[in-house]
């Protein structure tokens, strides 16, 4: 059997292969996509290898569902929605959640310079994957995502109380983590 590549290709032409589950069109998406939707992935997962798995599972349902895509609309918008539900699904399917009043949270507000603008991004995505991953999910769809908190509440099956306190848990957790890593020492 003879395969054709095309040298070039549009997107519409891209989609109408991968539709037709043509395996280099795939190819071409799947590698065009790969490092900006890892990027997604990770921030959702724990370790590299469950980003991962996040990642293929995501492919499998662009791959699927291709042909739903609207022309005209943002491809990469597109697949990042698919990576996020995907992440969320993985985080339902794997995870117990463990959630607290919000009561017990507050809120933290300093005067001096915060730790993450002095961190690189590898500090910063090595501390999200420590949160837990209750924590974790809503500071990723609340801070990055851009949910609300009603929103984030329905997607986690959560209520919005938890989601604030969650929130606020996080960004406790990694102002200490980003703290410490910095200087070498915990901020009271």
């Amino acid at each position: 059997m003879d395969i054709a590549l095309p040298l070039e290709y549009d997107e519409k032409n891209l989609i109408s292969a991968c539709a037709r589950r043509e395996r280099w069109a795939q190819k071409v998406l799947y590698e065009e996509y790969y490092s900006k939707m890892m990027g997604v992935c990770l921030r959702y997962a724990n370790t590299e290898d469950d980003a991962l798995d996040i990642l293929h599972e995501g492919f499998i349902k662009v791959f699927k569902y291709i042909k739903k895509y609207q022309p005209g609309t943002s491809l990469s918008a597109w697949i990042r929605r698919i990576m996020v539900n995907t992440a969320i699904d993985y985080y339902r399917k794997n995870i117990r959640r463990r959630t607290e009043d919000i009561e017990q949270a507050f809120d933290i507000s300093s005067e001096e310079a915060d730790a993450i603008s002095q961190c690189t991004e590898k500090e910063i995505l090595a501390a999200v994957q420590e949160l837990s991953p209750a924590y974790r999910a809503v500071f990723n769809l609340y801070v990055l995502e851009g949910y609300s908190h009603k929103e984030i509440a329905e997607m986690l099956d959560i209520t919005e109380s938890t989601s604030r306190s969650n929130l606020v848990k996080a960004r406790t957790k990694l102002k200490a983590m980003l703290s410490t890593r910095q200087y070498g020492y915990e901020e009271d």
